[in-house]
């Protein structure tokens, strides 16, 4: 049986959009030959989750996204994914959105709960999740450090526009003039320290002497006061109270009259006496250097001296 170029056509036709239609749904996801199990999930937001990304079991690829639309109008999206294994798992397992990297998209991982509620089925929804991927974490663990580095800037900034205003050419003068005075301190300084050292060197011997002789000054001090700690110093102290009561006693004695020395001391009788007595000693000692003839007279003969008369200038 022939069939004519537009019969032939037409079936071209035919095959090649059923292969188109069947390649489009095969990249989003969906398979006609293959019976798996529909699930869905709700999230309010999929973060990065597209079609045909995968669906994991423990790491194990089951299954795929084949659809994400607007569940209503609050803008909460429903996920339609595929899973191709038999694998048993319970309605109250999740449905967790994860991964994400810099180049990585999502995907969508069930996290099977074997004990709670009843086996799963096609059709049902599953709870929802969403795990921070590499990109949450970093800008997480990132934004407070960000924050933090954008005050440290500008911190920075404020200190430079600061010093600038400070730094001024008058400023940037007076410092130049003060590290140069500085400069010339420092050459005295040094200058100084030569001078000190070179009196050292040349008084080296005298100070070594003098060194000397404070240890020599300083072991007698110790011996010194070896010395007193072995004096009785109660014994010497009572000695002193002891005699400074004799003086005391004295004192009171003489003060009194009390004894020869007290009434010499006190009596003005006594003083009169002894004040006519050294006036009439040295009226006979003038007498003898005037006269000695009087008092000293040798005579074979017997040559009477004659009758005594007073000195001329005798004291009254």
């Amino acid at each position: 049986m022939k069939y004519t170029k537009e019969v032939k056509t037409a079936l071209l036709a035919i095959v090649a959009i059923l292969l188109f239609i069947f390649g489009y749904s095969f990249l989003k996801g969906k398979n006609w030959f293959d019976s798996s199990r529909t699930f869905y999930a709700i999230y309010n937001d999929v973060e990065g989750l597209s079609p045909s990304s995968p669906v994991t079991i423990n790491g194990l690829k089951v299954g795929n996204v084949t659809a994400i639309n607007f569940l209503d109008t609050s803008g909460r999206l429903l996920v339609t994914f595929t899973v191709d294994n038999e694998f048993p798992f319970s309605e109250e397992s999740i449905a967790q959105v994860y991964g994400g990297g810099l180049i990585g998209g999502k995907s969508l991982a069930i996290l099977p709960d074997y004990e709670a509620g009843k086996v799963a089925k096609s059709g049902d929804t599953l709870p929802s999740a969403i795990e921070e991927g590499l990109l949450e974490l970093v800008n997480e663990r990132l934004t407070p450090l960000q924050e933090k580095v954008e005050r440290v800037i500008t911190s920075t900034d404020s200190l430079v526009n600061s010093f600038n205003e400070v730094m001024n050419p008058a400023t940037r003068r007076n410092l130049k003039l003060s590290i140069e005075n500085l400069q010339a301190t420092v050459a005295s300084l040094r200058n100084s320290a030569n001078s000190v050292e070179g009196v050292l060197s040349e008084n080296t011997p005298k100070l070594n002497s003098t060194f000397t002789n404070l240890d020599e000054m300083a072991t007698n001090l110790k011996t010194f006061s070896d010395t007193l700690n072995e004096i009785d110093i109660k014994k010497v102290t009572n000695d002193l109270e002891s005699t400074v009561a004799n003086l005391e006693d004295m004192s009171e004695k003489l003060n009194s009259g009390d004894g020869t020395i007290g009434k010499l001391i006190n009596d003005p009788q006594v003083y009169n006496n002894l004040e006519q007595a050294t006036r009439q000693l040295d009226e006979l000692i003038q007498d003898v250097k005037l006269n000695p003839k009087r008092y000293v007279h040798f005579s074979i003969f017997g040559k009477n001296p004659g009758p005594y008369s007073p000195p001329k200038d005798s004291l009254k």
